[in-house]
């Protein structure tokens, strides 16, 4: 069983970075593959970014590629989302996911588990 908790949102303006963490509380998830979605007010969920267990690949949405990173510490069991350059569009709960394969977060949208989501909220 994998726990995740994210952190690190907040409120900022157009131009600011943040970002955000999401610890595996229970340590058995480093052999995973992670990634974050977000979801904003009446929209669905979309996927932003996954990487794979070892780090050594990654993968983003069209819409974040260039501004964010995302990376993961495994000795710390955390996984890391850099976000620069947030536009009022990247306004959204933000979640941590992990699975077993990677190709369940980047092609089918989907996870085994997930964290409870951060918010974050950027102003024009």
């Amino acid at each position: 069983q994998v726990q995740l908790v994210e952190s690190g949102g907040g409120l900022v303006q157009a131009g600011d970075s943040l970002r955000l963490s999401c610890v595996d509380s229970t340590r058995t998830g480093s052999s995973y593959a992670m990634g974050w979605f977000r979801q904003a007010p009446r929209k669905e969920r979309d996927f932003v970014a996954a990487i794979s267990w070892s780090g050594r690949s990654t993968y983003y949405a069209d819409s974040v590629k260039g501004r964010f990173t995302i990376s993961r510490d495994n000795a710390k069991n955390t996984l890391y989302l850099q976000m620069n350059s947030l536009k009022p569009e990247d306004t959204a709960v933000y979640y941590c996911a992990a699975d077993p394969r990677v190709q369940s977060i980047v092609i089918q949208y989907t996870a085994d588990y997930w964290g409870q989501g951060t918010q974050v909220t950027v102003s024009s």
